[in-house]
Formats: C-alpha cells, sequence, structure tokens
C-alpha cells in the first residue's frame, strides 16, 4: 500500500500507536511503520453486512442501517414482552452471539437506551464486543462528563468554536443557554446541540434513508499536474456516479467535484442543472468546466465527482438543456456537517465502494493488492501478504484455520485468480467468515484482518 492513501479503520492494536481513521498512511506509517497495511475486502464486507442485517431484520421490522457494520433497531418493535432493564439485556446479549454465530466468529458492540442519540453513544462505550445498557433516567449523568465530541455533528471547527466561550465537556454546554449557542454556531447547529447536552432527541428508527448523494473519488499515487489527465480520470469517476444513479433508479440537478491540491488544500466546485440528470455525457463535461476553473498547476492529489439533489426521474431530453441555473459554488476545505444533521446525512447510495479501477492491472503487481482473498488450484484459499516486481506472495489460511503456508507466485501464475465472496443471495460457506424517543438499539459489527 502505498503512502498518499487514507486509513480505512485501525485495529485495536495500531491505535495504541496513534493510527487512526481518516489518517494518511503516511502519518500512520510514520507512528507504526511495523504494522500489516492491507487493502479492502469490499465483496466480503457486503456480503457479511447483509447477513447482520437480516438477522437484525428477523428481531424486529424498523432496522436503519448508518453504515456496512452499524445500524439503529427499534426494541419497542421487537416483540419482548417488556422494555425493563433486564429484558433488553438479555436481549442485547442474545443478539451478540447470533451476530458471532452469522459471521463465522466476528464480535460486535451493542448499546441499548431510550434513544438514537444515546444508543450510539452507548455502543462506543465498551468495544470491543461490548455491551453498554443506559437506563431510564441515567442519561444527563451519563452525558456530563464526556467531551462535547460525543455529540454528532461536532467536529474540529466546532470544538473550536465552543473552547472559545469555555466548553470542553457536556456539562460545560449544559451551562450554556440555547440563544448563546446560536450566536455562536448558527441556529440549526446551535438549537441541535442544545437539545442533544439534554438527551433530547426524538427522532425515529426510519427503515428507509433517503440518498443524498453519489459520489466517487481516488487519491493518487502522485500528484498529478496533466490536464489530459486528469479530465480523463474525472470522466471516469462520473461515468461510475452515473452508473450508480442509474443502477438506483435515481438522478440529480447538482454536479459536483472536489480537488485536493499537493499542499492539502481541498476544493469544492458545484453547479446545478434545471432538472435532474443521470447522463454521463453531461456530468462528464459539467466536471470538466468546474476543473477549469481550479488552479491545479501546483498539482493535484485527490479528485472527485458527486451528483447531489437527487430525484427519482429524469427530465425528458428533448427539453433537458443541460445549462447550469446558477453559478459554481466554492469552498475551501473546511466544512463539517451541522449537530443537527444524523450521521447519515452525506450517504451515498453504496458506501463502500470499490475503489475506482485502474484502466489495466500493474504489470509489477498485476493488480494484486495486500490483503485481497484469493485461491488457488492447489493451495486453495489465501490472501496477498504483498505483490511486486512481477511477484505476488500469498498465504494460505482462513479465518478459521490454522496459520498457513505463505507462497510466491509469477503474477500472471494462471492457477492463481482473485476470490470473491458470494453475493447475498448465492449460497455462501458458513466457514469462511469475513472482517464489518423510542427505545433503540445501536449495534456495530467489529472487522478484523483476514487470517
Amino acid at each position: 500500500m502505498g503512502n498518499r492513501g487514507v486509513v480505512s479503520t485501525a485495529s485495536y492494536e495500531a491505535r495504541a500507536y496513534g493510527v487512526r481513521s481518516a489518517m494518511s498512511t503516511r502519518e500512520a506509517r510514520a507512528r507504526c511503520p511495523h504494522a500489516a497495511y492491507l487493502s479492502g475486502r469490499f465483496d466480503a464486507y457486503r456480503s457479511t453486512s447483509a447477513a447482520v442485517m437480516a438477522l437484525l431484520r428477523s428481531c424486529s421490522p424498523l432496522v436503519e442501517p448508518l453504515s456496512l457494520d452499524e445500524a439503529f433497531v427499534d426494541l419497542e418493535q421487537a416483540g419482548l414482552p417488556d422494555l425493563e432493564v433486564p429484558t433488553v439485556t438479555a436481549f442485547a446479549e442474545d443478539l451478540r452471539r447470533r451476530v458471532h454465530e452469522v459471521t463465522g466468529g466476528l464480535t460486535g458492540s451493542v448499546g441499548v437506551a431510550s434513544s438514537k442519540f444515546l444508543a450510539k453513544v452507548a455502543s462506543d462505550l465498551d468495544k470491543p464486543d461490548g455491551l453498554v445498557v443506559v437506563a431510564p433516567g441515567t442519561e444527563l449523568d451519563l452525558l456530563r462528563p464526556m467531551h462535547v465530541r460525543v455529540i454528532p455533528g461536532v467536529g474540529p471547527a466546532t470544538v473550536e468554536r465552543l473552547r472559545r466561550i469555555g466548553v470542553s465537556t457536556v456539562a460545560d454546554l449544559q451551562q450554556v443557554g440555547e440563544d448563546e449557542l446560536v450566536r455562536v454556531l448558527g441556529k440549526a447547529s446551535g438549537t441541535a446541540l442544545h437539545r442533544l447536552a439534554f438527551a433530547q432527541d426524538d427522532r425515529p428508527v426510519v427503515p428507509e434513508r433517503e440518498a443524498k448523494s453519489v459520489s466517487v473519488e481516488d487519491t493518487y499515487e502522485n500528484d498529478l499536474a496533466d490536464l489530459r489527465l486528469m479530465q480523463s480520470l474525472l470522466a471516469r469517476q462520473a461515468a461510475e456516479v452515473a452508473r450508480r444513479l442509474r443502477g438506483n433508479g435515481l438522478s440529480g440537478r447538482t454536479v459536483s467535484i472536489k480537488v485536493r491540491l499537493y499542499d492539502f488544500t481541498t476544493l469544492s466546485r458545484s453547479t446545478t442543472l434545471p432538472s435532474p440528470t443521470d447522463d454521463p455525457a453531461l456530468i462528464t463535461r459539467l466536471a470538466h468546466q468546474l476543473l477549469d476553473g481550479v488552479d491545479t498547476s501546483g498539482g493535484v492529489r485527490l479528485l472527485g465527482v458527486g451528483v447531489s439533489g437527487l430525484a427519482d426521474w429524469v427530465q425528458d431530453e428533448l427539453f433537458a438543456t443541460g445549462a447550469p441555473t446558477d453559478g459554481s459554488d466554492i469552498s475551501d476545505a473546511a466544512g463539517e456537517p451541522d449537530a443537527a444533521a444524523p450521521a447519515s446525512a452525506a450517504a451515498a447510495v453504496d458506501p463502500a465502494r470499490d475503489p475506482t479501477p485502474d484502466a489495466a492491472p500493474d504489470p509489477a503487481t498485476g493488480g494484486y493488492r495486500p490483503g485481497m482473498d484469493v485461491v488457488h488450484d492447489e493451495h486453495g484459499r489465501g490472501w496477498v501478504w504483498g505483490a511486486g516486481r512481477g511477484v505476488v506472495t500469498v498465504r494460505f489460511e482462513t479465518a478459521l484455520t490454522p496459520p498457513g503456508p505463505v507462497r510466491s507466485f509469477a503474477v500472471d501464475d494462471p492457477a492463481l485468480v482473485r476470490w470473491r465472496h458470494p453475493e447475498p443471495d448465492e449460497p455462501a460457506d458458513p466457514a469462511e467468515p469475513t472482517q464489518p424517543a423510542e427505545p433503540a438499539a445501536s449495534t456495530r459489527v467489529e472487522r478484523h484482518p483476514p487470517g
């Protein structure tokens, strides 16, 4: 794995060295050079997620996925005899056991509370493989000593604004009036933050969440300087966005690009159409026009294309001119979600997409990446340790087998191929686990590296 990517997740052992999600791999390697850096196993994550979500839906008809490995469950609809602490605790213990079974050995952390906000907080308190039940009437006692970062939407910029008025804990926040928070943070964020500080959250569990945007972005190993290459990459990303839109019966009015420069300055540009589109050619053309307004002469390390303002219809091409209705919106790398917004406010249709593939595999690696699942005609299932200089090294083991042998092959060896996890509607081998105001439970599945 190169130094230009971003850490998606880190094991608890790596976190002890300061490695965190969203950290650049360059910084992660500096903090923990002896760690194993693996690529994602997206097929496995999706399959395991489908198994867990099916389990949760068998418990309650109201399940709201937050991501591949986390969801809210409305326990009022779970058919329990009552919602007393002993009853929901027994339910949660049994749920953790069943998650372990359906995933072939993965652990899960469960938080149970009187609201989605408190259930989410509780699920994070005793990871991994933990269970926290917040008894009614104890919510404020739980929140008071916690840092304000525990509240959804409170990122570094909000933390700094609150620090300037003497607020660092939820207890401090409870001492500040709503009017003062609105003055400092704005009406939406200030009002929402004041409510959540007092554990006031009446949001229901919503089984079907509306996607807000569909986007694709990629970080590149070397800074891009060739404008034609950048246009080509944007065209590829636009085609992928259009494919996902059409696959989900969606279209969108606002086309945006994201550009991260060589110095980590992140710029966004957007333009809005008079009617929604899913046309890859139109999305590409607008993305190219937006890129023309960005000074890329110093080099670009990340490019992305997105479509928002989603709809489930497309204007007849006879009347769709494709002319934007407004000017480009420009922001420089600093936005954070409002505290009022749920964690899923920017959810894409497929949050766990595979990275945009290269036009052709790198001959040095054959397209093999560390952590990739493979299968060999003679040795069976395994995973890639590393690849380069025309050689791929594989460890032949799975999560339910003892440590296996390590073998190296030419990257073009026909006996070695990528192994794809069965789709959710295909029969899966249970011996092949993978790594992902009403009472509510928040369940999170912990992932583990291959083997």
